[in-house]
């Protein structure tokens, strides 16, 4: 295996389903540059965390665009104005600040923890759906409806409309798979545009109902927001929803299914887990380090020279930042290859690091230990019907297009 060639094969569908050997080749040469033009590839913990720190890496998507898109950096295409996490201080810091008042502390501190409840009744009601079958496909019929469920809830959708918006987050979810996007025939690019606009109209009619009647929702708390760093404009308050929406949902399926799919290749794991629901919080951070559902961070730009490991890294340059082959790393974690839920040191890059750390991470979190208790505690006797599963195009983005599960029963 060639160091020029390395690159190539982590984008390649081919190893979609085990990309670990490879990130440790990749770890043997921790600034990889592979060709005039293509980016500066970093894949050890502490240069990874101390990059995502930097003030001289830019998440803007003008530097982005000036350093040439490649074919995991495209831009989130979703017809509106840059969200905060493809913004760079001041301004980033300005509109996360507001959106983090709507969502956690120290304004809402309890707004995820206390969905807890209601997060539990849909899970529960997705379950009993499933309780006369036995075999089940678990994105499909669980993985990818509960967090867009959540996500309405969140925002302050009618139940009513809860149909209506996931028909519309269907085609901008499958957006934003590189293979939809080379592949795609008319008929596929002019259905998301529609759902992009159709979102678009109805998020923008929310906004203005939560404007003259606000509610206990996000929405309104965006639209109402007037601390120090002032408000929102509606265009703003649609790229955060949509951020949210779009980002946080495909991150909470590939992170559910990504880690049913290590229990059941860890079955004493899993029975741990049903005999100990709480077990849940220790498993998802494990699993956030040994199965991340975001594996890169393509969308960085230097914006002054950064010397990496005696390696100068020019300004204009894009960077990769591979978490997923940070998070298993030997110089930070101790047998890192292994899946161990009691691993007492497990500050991981799950969710990256700095001021770009993951917004939805509480809710992300907690739909995943509310799901996989769950599931662990009404799954009769459940194991894989197929391994390795199909896997998503997505070498960014990773997780199984389908997980398909045989049973004896429901509990």
């Amino acid at each position: 295996m060639t160091q020029a060639s390395l690159v190539r094969q982590i984008t390649d569908f081919a190893h979609r389903a085990d990309p670990y050997p490879l990130y440790e080749e990749l770890r043997r040469t921790p600034v990889l540059h592979e060709e005039e033009g293509g980016p500066y590839v970093i894949s050890s913990y502490y240069d990874i965390e101390g990059l995502l720190h930097d003030p001289r890496v830019s998440s803007d998507a003008a530097n982005l665009a000036a350093a040439g898109d490649d074919e995991v950096s495209q831009g989130e295409n979703t017809g509106l104005p840059p969200s905060f996490l493809r913004l760079d201080p001041p301004e980033h810091d300005r509109l996360r600040r507001i959106a983090n008042s709507a969502f956690g502390p120290p304004h809402r501190p309890r707004r995820v923890e206390n969905m807890r409840g209601e997060m539990a009744a849909v899970v529960t009601g997705l379950i009993d759906g499933l309780a006369d079958t036995r075999q089940i496909d678990l994105v499909d019929q669980f993985a990818y409806p509960f967090p867009v469920t959540v996500i309405c809830r969140l925002l302050g959708v009618p139940r009513d409309d809860e149909p209506r918006f996931r028909a519309w987050v269907d085609p901008l979810v499958a957006g934003l798979d590189p293979a939809t996007r080379t592949t795609a025939d008319a008929d596929f690019v002019k259905a998301a545009q529609e759902a992009r606009m159709q979102l678009g109209m109805y998020l923008a009619g929310l906004v203005e109902e939560r404007t003259k009647e606000p509610r206990d929702d996000l929405l309104s708390d965006l639209v109402h927001s007037q601390g120090a760093d002032g408000s929102m404009t509606m265009m703003e308050v649609l790229s955060t929803a949509v951020l949210l929406l779009i980002a946080g949902h495909e991150t909470t399926v590939n992170l559910i299914t990504n880690g049913m799919l290590t229990l059941l290749r860890h079955p004493d794991v899993l029975a741990r887990l049903r005999a100990e629901p709480g077990l849940s919080v220790r498993i998802v951070e494990e699993l956030l380090r040994y199965e991340p559902p975001v594996q890169i961070v393509p969308q960085r730009t230097c914006i002054a020279d950064i010397e990496v490991r005696g390696v100068t890294i020019p300004k204009g340059s894009r960077l990769w930042l591979v978490l997923a082959a940070g998070n298993r790393d030997p110089e930070r974690f101790k047998d890192p290859g292994r899946f161990d839920p009691d691993r007492e040191d497990i500050q991981h890059l799950g969710f990256g690091s700095g001021i770009h750390s993951c917004f939805g991470a509480p809710l992300a979190r907690l739909e995943t230990q509310i799901a996989l208790a769950e599931l662990a505690r009404r799954m009769e006797n459940p194991r894989l019907a197929e391994d390795p599963p199909p896997y998503r195009q997505n070498a960014v983005l990773r997780g199984p297009r389908h997980l398909d599960i045989v049973l004896d029963g429901w509990r």
